[in-house]
């Protein structure tokens, strides 16, 4: 008889480790695992929604910081398949413990370290892409829109990096902010912020046009390589870093 059952979770890390944590208790192997929040029904699947253990805690697992790190990223990513890839690579991870990253003949091992090498280079990369702008009250602001849910990653890094600013980063994709108040962030839904259109600061803009003056100045147009430059700053970036913008601008436009 084929197995036909979804199972879903409430959409946050914890929330798949507690059903995941179940499932390999019971010994069940999922035809599929979703999110509840976007899943789509299909008429030929059996959904099974299981309540969350309350006592629930991350050790139960009983994994390495590393083990837990890797799965994490994996449920960062925006791959579609990431819940099955974090369960077959925790089912595994009970039997061979941190052997298992010796293990790429596997494929959710090798699936699931590629993915979260992926995700941990978007993160790398951003960490230098992201251009803080001053806005109203001396609040900076910043957007991004990663392939990835690296906002979090993002955060705890600006949170030792500016840690005496107050400072907002938006993920454009997901709608939703990243808040620092000078002591710790929080990540709010866009649809629970009333932050209007982002007004820049006077001297901010007198900054931006010294920098964009020096930027251009420098430039060697003789040596330009776009080719290069593209694979130290990927194009999907250029739109929120604000010497490429014009360039930017003029890819788009043809």
């Amino acid at each position: 008889m084929k197995n036909n059952q979804v199972y879903l979770y409430d959409g946050s890390f914890l929330g798949i480790l507690n059903l995941i944590n179940k499932l390999l208790t019971v010994q069940i192997k999922p035809f599929n695992i979703c999110n509840k929040n976007i899943y789509q029904p299909s008429l030929i699947d059996e959904i099974i929604d299981l309540e969350q253990d309350d006592d629930f805690k991350i050790k139960d697992l009983n994994v390495s910081k590393e083990i837990l790190k890797t799965i994490y990223y994996v449920y960062l990513s925006n791959n579609e398949h990431k819940e099955l890839i974090i369960y077959y690579f925790l089912l595994n991870a009970q039997k061979y413990k941190n052997k298992i990253f010796y293990m790429r003949n596997l494929k959710c091992v090798n699936h699931a370290l590629k993915i979260a090498k992926y995700v941990s280079n978007e993160n790398h990369k951003l960490k230098g892409f992201v251009r803080f702008k001053e806005i109203k009250n001396h609040v900076l602001y910043a957007s991004i829109s990663p392939t990835n849910d690296v906002l979090e990653l993002l955060s705890l890094h600006f949170m030792s990096r500016l840690k005496n600013e107050y400072w907002i980063i938006k993920d454009i994709g997901r709608n939703k902010y990243s808040i620092y108040d000078t002591k710790k962030y929080y990540i709010v839904s866009g649809e629970n912020m009333n932050l209007k259109e982002v007004e820049i600061d006077e001297e901010e803009k007198t900054i931006e046009n010294l920098w964009l003056t020096f930027f251009r100045t420098i430039g060697i147009e003789g040596r330009k390589n776009k080719k290069c430059q593209m694979n130290f700053m990927p194009k999907k970036y250029w739109k929120y870093i604000i010497e490429m913008e014009d360039a930017y601008e003029k890819g788009n436009n043809g």
